[in-house]
């Protein structure tokens, strides 16, 4: 998980005073490329996982060349930004919408009083943009190629239709509409390959298992649930079960190499959970309450079940969110 600094570099003397002018006012490193034993290539790689934003003043062909070999996808890849010595101009080179690097570009240009230089042809010609959009709700673009398609049809004046469950709080932006179908889905589950699924990332996973559970084991099983059910992953903010197994080295494996916090819940406290629950007599005896996997993934979400129990190899799986809030702010 990248943290949330911004990574600094300069060049110059000049270069160097305003990149700590700019950190004192957003916080981050600052790196200093004239230092002896500097590595360009080995800085970039480092700050390229970490760091949210990258930031190099100087020439823009520089930092071209130093992101270049570390490029992945607009969905990994961290804002990469450049801005000559002087702080005339700003220019955001990568990650422009979901890694956040216009907006970026325009607080630092508000700070040095430089023009923040935006590409981006939905911000050109103040259009709805669908992927920043979906980054000021939380929510995760499965597929990301069809931005594309979307961006397009609003760019040539066409209209497009976003399917989601719930209403959507607000006027919607020109050329946008809600609907049952459409060229974008607010959804949990798969969705045909032509449609852009944008995806809550507010989901529990509620997990039962069996005592020595292995990571191979949650692994093999997580993948057949997610296939079975038809389930994105990316919807998963965190984990749950029941405390006396919130101590299983495999399923801390499981969850730590996902980047989900595992919430542990006693067997009193999913037992008075109100609502219907798949119930074992078997797992009643065994640690104190009918079922772990459903009441655990609703204890912690706080909201409804999405998929019940899904049972594999010694592990049990469910899922379960609240109802997605949505608004049509960006």
């Amino acid at each position: 998980m990248k943290e949330e600094q911004i990574a600094y570099l300069a060049f110059t003397g000049h270069g160097l005073e305003l990149a700590k002018k700019l950190s004192r006012q957003t916080g981050g490193a600052v790196s200093d490329g004239r230092e002896k034993g500097f590595s360009l290539h080995e800085w970039t790689k480092q700050a390229f996982s970490a760091c949210r934003a990258l930031v190099f003043v100087g020439a823009a062909g520089i930092c071209v060349r130093a992101v270049a070999p570390f490029l992945k996808s607009k969905t990994e890849d961290p804002a990469v930004l450049c801005l000559d010595e002087a702080g005339r101009f700003v220019i955001p080179l990568l990650s422009g919408h979901l890694g956040g690097a216009n907006a970026l570009a325009r607080e630092l240009a508000a700070i040095c009083g430089g023009t923040p230089v935006i590409t981006t042809a939905t911000d050109v010609n103040a259009l709805f943009a669908v992927d920043l959009w979906a980054k000021a709700q939380n929510l995760v673009i499965a597929n990301p190629q069809r931005i594309k398609s979307v961006s397009a049809n609003i760019l040539t004046g066409a209209s497009v239709v976003i399917a989601c469950p719930r209403p959507i709080a607000g006027e919607a932006p020109g050329q946008v509409s809600q609907g049952e179908e459409g060229d974008a889905a607010v959804t949990f589950h798969r969705v045909p390959e032509e449609v852009l699924a944008l995806v809550p990332r507010t989901a529990v996973l509620g997990i039962g298992c069996k005592k020595g559970i292995t990571l191979q084991q949650l692994e093999g099983a997580f993948s057949l649930f997610c296939e079975e059910r038809g389930i994105y992953p990316q919807c998963i903010a965190a984990a749950a079960t029941i405390d006396r197994k919130a101590r299983e080295p495999g399923l801390l494996s499981f969850c730590k190499a996902h980047g989900w916090q595992l919430n542990a819940y006693t067997a009193e406290e999913l037992a008075d959970l109100p609502g219907e629950f798949s119930a074992s007599d078997f797992v009643q005896q065994t640690v104190g309450v009918d079922n772990v996997c459903e009441r655990s993934a609703v204890c912690c979400s706080k909201g409804e079940p999405i998929e019940r129990k899904f049972a594999h190899n010694g592990v049990t799986f469910a899922l379960a969110a609240p109802n997605p809030e949505l608004d049509w702010r960006i």
